[in-house]
């Protein structure tokens, strides 16, 4: 998550950066055994994949991630996918759920959402001990699904539909894996890959310990971890674990996309034919950036859709390399482990701290320079001064406190600015209470985390909790951006410079040891087969939800015009490479999210009849809402077609579809199709 600017704009943005279906009864773990094949050659898991829609609101919303009030929605690029894996072990009857969504966070909210929806539907089968839910973290994203202020200030609130959408969606991507169980296996394979990530803080970097610093000779981590799935003897999906920010798509951009991660997982997706599940997930990325020149929008071209198209198929590469050499079948069953830590007042053994002795986590603190940006992925932006008149005022109040002295001490050397953990508003500005989880595949390992860990901190934590489980670093994968969001993790060495990362980093300097310490606690337990107490359990805050942003009150079309009509009509015939415009009167697209569906659909003629071949969902296609007359509730949708040089001669059409709202409420559906075209 990128942050706004000058102090002078301090309390006002700060926030916003700041800111098959068996079912199997649960047995007691075990201890993992090596991976390697079963016995007698059985399928050892049974497995299955999910795939749904949760693309929000794409119009007239505060977007999430770089905090800006600017980034507003206005229509969409690709729609967003969660992608669900459900991997069960027959003999202990133990299964573990892993998601990763093309989400800029996946926020408290949304777990207990998500977690309360799989209960009314299976009971304790899953829950929050064996659902991993992760992020790839996107920047292009609707906002407002956090019940958290801090996360909501860009979007003026809570955005209900975009919360349900997110919700309902991951929820149906776990059903349908859950309905898709079959017996099958999974193995591990291995890539590396070096052009996709640079560092942006190598001055923070490099005040780490050689020995931390020798596992990363470039400042990156190159390594991608996949995982091939099978059902019997098909290919039916895949995950890949590759660390570097979701943001080659720039602050400017106003259109929805799971951006550089989201194009591997549709090329991978389309290219393997239907059925095929491709999910891109993240790791400990909070340094490590897509923009190669270290500047929004920048590198390897200066085409921000361009670079988006070329780090994913960067990534999908390294993917496919390691799913071809992936011939570790993986087995031992599988176990989670999960915990809920008050993270605001951890006591931190000398075991975990640079300097051996005791020391305590802080009540969370946004820091000025959190402030400054991420020059290379989200500078500062433009946005409200002191003492200007602004609805977003009164959610800004909460914010005007100053750091008591102590917790200054405490959270030495950040120039404190707003004590979020002490904030004392109807709706908490930032976590307090934190879910930290492992789980198993066979002697495979990810350590689920709730922040943005940079590249050491990550590796700080898989050397701690693969030291305590008695296997090696490389058989345990950082998992970030899962189960709830609490900003950046540095490393102490990294807090003192105090870079934007650090003073992102909310708990104050012994942050990351405290980590260390209650994931090595998960790991024992996992070990030796106990369980683990639950935890200190975080409030669920739905009911105190609150918005400024308005809804639709109306929609009318051009005056003489009609909703779905034709304003303006593609030409007679297009080349490859040339690009369809053609744009319909329409009305609101927050009516109706078309989650699961589209707003457009590029047809051609076969054998006389219409046929989809692309729609929202698409690469090459886009769709912009543009408002007209605010006052009438006029407004237009442009949609646009790329035309791909493999694309096959004929007759085409754009069709548009859409909901109007008339004065009474009432929303009713429509649709638009241009005349014929020919293409090639």
């Amino acid at each position: 998550m990128r942050s706004p600017t000058p102090r002078s704009r301090a309390v006002s943005l700060l926030l916003c950066t700041a800111l098959g279906a068996l079912s199997l009864a649960a047995a007691p773990a075990q201890a993992a055994p090596p991976a390697g094949p079963s016995p007698g050659g059985a399928a050892p898991y049974l497995v299955g994949r999910g795939i749904a829609d949760v693309t929000g609101e794409a119009a007239e919303v505060g977007m999430m991630g770089y905090s800006s009030f600017e980034q507003k929605a206005t229509g969409i690029h690709q729609r967003q996918r969660s992608r669900a894996f459900v991997v069960a072990d027959p003999a202990s009857g133990e299964r573990v759920v892993h998601v990763t969504a093309d989400l800029g966070m996946v926020f408290q909210s949304v777990q207990q959402g998500v977690l309360a929806q799989l209960a009314q539907r299976y009971g304790t089968l899953y829950s929050e001990r064996n659902v991993l839910l992760s992020a790839t973290h996107t920047h292009a994203g609707s906002g407002g699904h956090s019940h958290h202020l801090a996360y909501n200030l860009a979007s003026l609130g809570f955005q209900r539909a975009t919360y349900r959408a997110v919700v309902d969606g991951i929820v149906e991507s776990i059903a349908e894996a859950h309905a898709d169980l079959r017996p099958g296996s999974v193995h591990l394979g291995r890539a590396v890959l070096t052009d996709a990530s640079a560092n942006r803080s190598r001055a923070a970097f490099a005040r780490n310990p050689a020995a931390d610093r020798a596992a990363f000779p470039d400042a990156v981590d190159p390594s991608m971890t996949v995982l091939r799935f099978r059902q019997g003897g098909t290919d039916v999906g895949a995950v890949s674990w590759f660390a570097t920010h979701n943001t080659s798509l720039t602050k400017g951009n106003t259109l929805l996309s799971p951006d550089n991660k989201g194009y591997a997982s549709y090329a991978w997706e389309r290219e393997a034919g239907e059925g095929f599940v491709a999910a891109f997930a993240n790791t400990a990325a909070g340094d490590l950036s897509p923009n190669l020149d270290l500047k929004p929008g920048s590198g390897p071209t200066e085409d921000e859709f361009a670079n988006t198209r070329i780090i994913g198929e960067r990534q999908l590469d390294a993917a496919r390399e390691g799913y071809r050499k992936a011939d570790l079948p993986l087995a031992g069953g599988v176990d989670s482990r999960m915990r809920y830590v008050d993270m605001e007042h951890v006591t931190v053994s000398g075991a975990y701290t640079p300097d051996g002795r005791e020391h305590r986590t802080c009540p969370a603190v946004v820091g000025a320079s959190t402030l400054a940006g991420s020059v290379e992925d989200g500078p500062a932006v433009p946005g409200f001064t002191e003492g200007m008149r602004s609805p977003v005022a009164q959610l800004l109040e909460p914010f005007r406190i100053d750091p008591p002295a102590w917790l200054v001490g405490c959270q030495y050397p950040k120039a404190s600015l707003v004590p979020t953990g002490l904030v004392n508003a109807v709706v908490p500005a930032t976590p307090r209470i934190l879910p930290l989880q492992i789980l198993r595949i066979g002697g495979l390992y990810l350590v689920a985390g709730p922040a943005e860990f940079t590249v050491v901190s990550g590796l700080r934590i898989r050397r701690t909790v693969a030291a305590e489980l008695g296997v090696p670093p490389e058989n345990v994968v950082m998992q970030g951006y899962a189960g709830a969001y609490s900003q950046y993790v540095t490393t102490p060495e990294e807090y003192d410079l105090q870079h934007y990362e650090g003073g992102s980093t909310l708990y104050g300097r012994h942050t990351l040891p405290a980590y260390q310490q209650e994931y090595a606690k998960l790991a024992a337990a996992l070990r030796e087969g106990r369980p683990v107490d639950r935890g200190p359990v975080p409030p669920d805050l739905s009911d105190r939800q609150g918005t400024l942003q308005t809804g639709v009150v109306m929609d009318s079309p051009p005056w003489g015009r009609s909703f779905g009509e034709v304003l303006r009509a593609p030409a007679d015939a297009y080349p490859r490479g040339a690009t369809v415009t053609a744009e319909f009167a329409t009305g609101h697209p927050k009516n109706d999210l078309h989650r699961g569906g589209t707003f457009l659909e590029v047809q051609r003629r076969v054998d006389g009849a219409w046929v989809r071949v692309l729609d929202d969902g698409d690469w090459d296609t886009t769709y912009r809402w543009v408002r007209l007359n605010a006052l009438t509730g006029t407004s237009k949708a442009v949609v646009s077609w790329r035309i791909a040089p493999g694309t096959p001669a004929g007759t085409y059409r754009i069709v548009h579809h859409g909901d109007a709202k008339s004065l009474f409420g009432g929303v009713r559906a429509f649709s638009g199709a241009t005349a014929g075209f020919r293409v090639g």
